[in-house]
This record gives C-alpha cells, sequence and structure tokens, in this order.
C-alpha cells in the first residue's frame, strides 16, 4: 500500500491549492481516505475525508464551504480541492486510507509523505 500526496506550495490568502494523493494497493471500493493536516508546533488534525461509497466527512468545520474533496477511480487518486485559503490552512497535508468508512474505532493506518502548503502574502 502506498499513498503519494502532491501539488503543495505557496499561495497568497484567499488563493487556491489542489492537492493530489495518489493511491497504489488500496481498492477505493473498500477504503475511505482522508486529509490531514499539521501546523507547526501543532498536533496533526483530521481535516475531511470521503468514503468507499463517496460519502464526504468533515472533520474540520472551518474548511466546510472552501474544500472539496472528490476521487478518481480510474487514476486512483484523491483530490483536495482548496479555496479561499487562508493563514491558518498553512500545515504540511497528509492522505491516509483507512478500511470501511471515514468514522469508526478502525485506525487511518497507511499515511502518505506529506506535502507543504503555506499560505502568506
Amino acid at each position: 500500500v502506498q499513498l503519494q500526496a502532491s501539488g503543495g506550495g505557496l499561495v497568497q490568502p484567499g488563493g487556491s491549492l489542489n492537492l493530489s494523493c495518489i493511491t497504489s494497493g488500496v481498492d477505493l471500493d473498500y477504503y475511505a481516505i482522508g486529509w490531514f493536516r499539521q501546523a507547526p508546533g501543532k498536533e496533526r488534525e483530521g481535516v475531511i475525508c470521503i468514503s468507499e461509497t463517496e460519502a464526504v466527512t468533515f472533520f474540520e468545520e472551518s474548511v466546510r464551504g472552501r474544500f472539496t474533496i472528490f476521487r478518481d477511480k480510474a487514476t486512483r487518486t484523491v483530490y483536495l480541492q482548496m479555496d479561499t485559503l487562508r493563514p491558518e490552512d498553512t500545515a504540511v497535508y497528509y492522505c491516509a486510507s483507512r478500511f470501511w468508512g471515514c468514522t469508526g474505532t478502525g485506525p487511518f493506518d497507511s499515511w502518505g509523505q506529506g506535502t507543504q502548503v503555506t499560505v502568506s502574502s
């Protein structure tokens, strides 16, 4: 199982970025993919997740209406479209997989390497 996150960069407040999570060895018919982030000096937090049935769960309410998650099963890629970015969105963003749903008792147990997102003028 491999997940590879990419697409981060430096963007001005109000700008947009599209992150990609390319998966390998993950059956998206059975696995949810979540995006997480870790800002400097802070704990990692969940952002948003798409389940195997394409149900979307927001872990972080501050991104609702600004971030969109969607997937392309043909390319095994999950995307995070981030609009109206704020300085507080600055963090390393990770994607991770979880068997059967975005919530429950089981962990997100396979993680990508992270991609840096910096929102600054």
